[in-house]
């Protein structure tokens, strides 16, 4: 199936400090060889819905919204407490272009995914006539990842996180990539039926995926992308892994 880019929104989430990088930069501001990584997902973004672009900015709000519209026309929502995934997309959702009928959403610490696994994804969502897809990873070593769990038919029927997990779960190498593509409509009705009943208190983007599945929603997964692209930086260590492996990317392009 054909994609309609302005039929496509974007969000990025890119509300998050980052502690864990030991510094009061906002996280999504750390350069990766020389350029803010958050750049590097708004590049993606573009490609795949041009100008239909949400960025969720939190910490350091200005800062992010300077750097990023040098470089891209997006749209910017504001959230005001890190309440979790699923209440940064919460603020996004009024920010979203009205034709939009599907919304992709991607992490702005992430900055080695391509548009080509995106597209990929994407298309997969629109040809099965999804409400909500899941782009999920076969890694190595899965340990701190939501496992992507399937059933006897090997259907799709959940996300459990590390800490919930058996031990025969945590054998499971399919993790949860944090991106998702998601009818608009289920979006916004979905999001208002979560809840905050966990030990962090905080809205989770995964538990829309409950919902769709309690109220028969067509619900899915696509196993697509290398590994690599989907490491996320949440400090200085990944930092210096992740500039190597897009060093090495740019190297096998030139």
């Amino acid at each position: 199936m054909p994609i309609k880019i302005d039929n496509i929104a974007v969000v990025i989430l890119a509300a998050g400090l980052g502690t864990r990088m030991k510094s009061d930069k906002a996280k999504v501001l750390h350069a990766v060889l020389g350029q803010p990584m958050i750049l590097y997902v708004v590049e993606v973004a573009q490609q795949i819905a041009a100008n239909n672009i949400i960025v969720v900015v939190g910490h350091q709000a200005v800062k992010v919204r300077e750097v990023v519209s040098k470089c891209a026309s997006v749209t910017f929502a504001f959230q005001a407490q890190q309440l979790g995934t699923g209440h940064a997309v919460l603020c996004a959702l009024p920010r979203i272009p009205a034709q939009c009928e599907h919304v992709v959403i991607l992490c702005g610490d992430a900055p080695l995914i391509t548009a080509k696994t995106i597209k990929q994804f994407l298309g997969d969502h629109l040809r099965r006539q999804r409400d909500i897809s899941v782009l999920a990873v076969d890694i190595d070593n899965p340990t701190g990842y939501g496992r992507i769990l399937t059933d006897t038919s090997n259907r799709f029927i959940g996300i459990v996180e590390e800490a919930d997990a058996t031990d025969e779960q945590k054998m499971i190498r399919v993790i949860n990539s944090g991106i998702y593509c998601v009818q608009r409509e289920f979006l916004s009705e979905s999001l208002h039926k979560i809840n905050t009943d966990n030990a962090q208190g905080e809205l989770y983007l995964t538990d829309i995926i409950a919902v769709g599945r309690r109220e028969r929603k067509k619900v899915g997964v696509l196993i697509a992308g290398e590994e690599a692209e989907f490491y996320g930086i949440n400090s200085r260590q990944d930092l210096i892994a992740v500039e190597k492996l897009m060093r090495d990317r740019r190297g096998n392009k030139s």
